[in-house]
Order: structure tokens, then C-alpha cells, then sequence
């Protein structure tokens, strides 16, 4: 049994008539609770410490697997680590003629929608447009809505993965501009990953991960957080330097193809899950540093690491 949220731990049957139980660690939750206007400010202090404590309660009862390096403090115990990535193209879309940056992900005040609007209102006399592909909340909903209504921008709303990422192609960067929040701080924006992967330059905040993995490969511009001005400035760098966007491109593809693709993450993923499910061997533990990358991704999506859990699910079915 592979479960995704953390809310669904109180849902399990009794130990003695359910299978191996296995929670896919993809996000700080305590961290979380500070980003969450449903939860009132004061109350996020004790909560978190709640979650805290439930989370090490557990780690004695279910298997763990985390998808950040980042996690492994939050645990008494050692868990293996598999990240998310990315699937990417053996050849990425050339650079085109499209005056056009994008966003694709969960679109909420946190992840940079202000930003976004505004930075499309600051490119819109150039001729850049903006668009941000993704499901909004009710907050962010708010803001997107009425910037569409006065062509500011393009919003599709959702669009499923397999769709959204050759939407990707030919454009002239990938935007994320997440906010300074403790949880976007010990993981990587797939999103970043996916402009890599598509041969896009990348354009983002200095979260930590995201920061060092555009700087070492040179494949795109950090900017400070909540600067839309500065995010033009680099738009506008890039498409008045073709050659410069090619070689961010470029590079950020060869980066992504090198150490940033999921099937190899994935037959990790799916191995592990099966060690389980046979109960025949134990837990790996991964070194934070070593055969692993420097830098791992975690998906906000997860569609790529869904799929490999419903395949590992089979070895389950079998089990038992």
C-alpha cells in the first residue's frame, strides 16, 4: 500500500490486516502549514510541532521513502532517498522566433502569480508574452483571472503533463519565481528541471537548489525574490541575445540529460518498492552524497513517480 499524503496515515487498517504500508515523502508538511490561509497564524507554531511528531511516530510503524536529501533530518531513523526528475528529450526544440516565457505548475500567491502578472504587464510593450500553464487556487485564481480578461496573459488552467511539457518548447524561458518559503527551500521545482530538460533558459528565484544548479550550468538567471523588474531585465537579455539563449538552452539540456532524468530514478523507485513488497531485503541506505547527484528534484506533480509506484504495485498484488 503506497500512499502519497501524510493525512492518509490515519486512514490505515490495523497492522495485522493490511499489507507492507509505504509513504512516499515528497514534501515538508510542517514547513507547509506556514503557506496554508486556512490555518490561522498562530496556530502554525504548535501545528508543525504536531506534524513532527506524528511523522516520527511513523517512521516505527510504515516504510519510508523520501524524494530530498533534504527530508533525511526530519527522520530518527535512515530511509532511502530516490528524487524526482524529469523525462528528457534525446533532442530538445530548437530556440525559435517565439516572443514568449512560461510557467508551468500549481499556481498559488507563493509560487510568484503577483509576480508573474506583473512581470507580464512590464514585458507586454516589447512584444514578450507570458503564459502560465497550470491549476490555480482560489487566491491565485483571483489575480490570473482579470489579467486574462485584459490580455495581459494565457491561462489554459490544467493541462495534463504529457501535454503541457511540448507547450514548453521554442520558448524563450522558464519562469520560477517561488518565494523565500522553508518549504521550497530543501527542494528543487521540478519545473526547473522540465525547462532544462526542454532546452529552455531558465529564470528563478535563489532558492538554494534551483539557484546553484542555474549558476553551475550557466543555463539562466537568478533573480532576487519578489523583483519583477529584474525578471524582465533577463527576459529581455534573452531575446535580444539569440546566441545567449541557445547556449543557456543548450546547456541547461545537457545538464538535464546527463544527471536530471527520471527512468533511472525510477528503476530505483520501483526497486526498492519491490524489496518491500517481498519482504526480502532491507531498506538501502543512500549516501547524502556520493553515487547519487548533488541535486535532486522534487515533483509537485509526481506524474512520472505515480506511474512507477503503479507498477511497483503490482509486485504488492502478488505479495499478498
Amino acid at each position: 500500500m503506497l500512499i502519497h499524503d501524510p493525512e492518509l496515515l490515519l486512514a490505515l487498517p490495523s497492522r495485522r490486516k493490511r499489507p507492507p504500508v509505504i509513504w512516499d515523502v515528497h514534501e515538508d508538511t510542517a514547513a507547509a502549514l506556514g503557506t496554508k490561509p486556512w490555518l490561522p497564524r498562530p496556530l502554525r507554531p504548535p501545528a508543525a510541532v504536531a506534524v513532527h511528531t506524528a511523522e516520527r511516530m511513523a517512521e516505527r510503524y510504515v516504510h519510508l521513502i523520501l524524494a530530498e536529501h533534504g527530508y533525511v533530518k526530519r527522520f530518527a531513523r535512515p530511509h532511502p532517498v530516490v528524487p524526482n526528475t524529469t523525462y528528457v528529450p534525446d533532442i530538445p526544440a530548437p530556440p525559435d522566433d517565439d516572443r514568449r516565457v512560461v510557467y508551468v505548475g500549481h499556481l498559488s500567491p507563493d509560487r510568484g502569480v503577483a509576480e508573474m502578472i506583473e512581470l507580464a504587464r512590464l514585458l507586454r510593450p516589447h512584444g514578450v508574452s507570458v503564459e502560465l500553464i497550470g491549476p490555480a487556487d482560489a487566491r491565485a485564481r483571483a489575480q490570473i483571472e482579470p489579467a486574462r480578461a485584459a490580455g495581459l496573459l494565457r491561462w489554459p488552467g490544467f493541462v495534463p503533463n504529457d501535454q503541457a511539457m511540448p507547450m514548453l518548447d521554442g520558448a524563450l524561458a522558464g519562469l520560477s519565481l517561488l518565494h523565500d518559503e522553508p518549504n521550497f527551500r530543501h527542494s528543487m521545482p521540478t519545473k526547473v528541471a522540465e525547462y532544462m530538460a526542454r532546452g529552455v533558459p531558465v529564470v528563478t528565484t535563489p532558492l538554494p537548489a534551483a539557484a546553484e544548479l542555474a549558476r553551475r550550468h550557466e543555463c539562466g538567471f537568478v533573480v532576487p525574490f519578489g523583483d519583477p523588474a529584474a525578471a524582465a531585465d533577463a527576459v529581455l537579455e534573452l531575446d535580444r541575445d539569440f546566441s545567449l539563449r541557445a547556449k543557456m538552452g543548450r546547456r541547461g539540456h545537457e545538464a538535464a540529460y546527463s544527471s536530471l532524468g527520471w527512468p533511472s530514478d525510477a528503476r530505483e523507485f520501483v526497486a526498492q518498492l519491490e524489496s518491500w513488497a517481498n519482504g526480502k531485503l532491507p531498506a538501502r541506505r543512500f549516501p547524502v552524497s556520493g553515487s547519487l547527484p548533488s541535486i535532486h528534484l522534487a515533483s509537485e506533480r509526481g506524474k512520472e513517480r505515480c506511474a512507477a509506484a503503479d507498477r511497483a504495485l503490482r509486485a504488492l498484488a502478488r505479495a499478498y
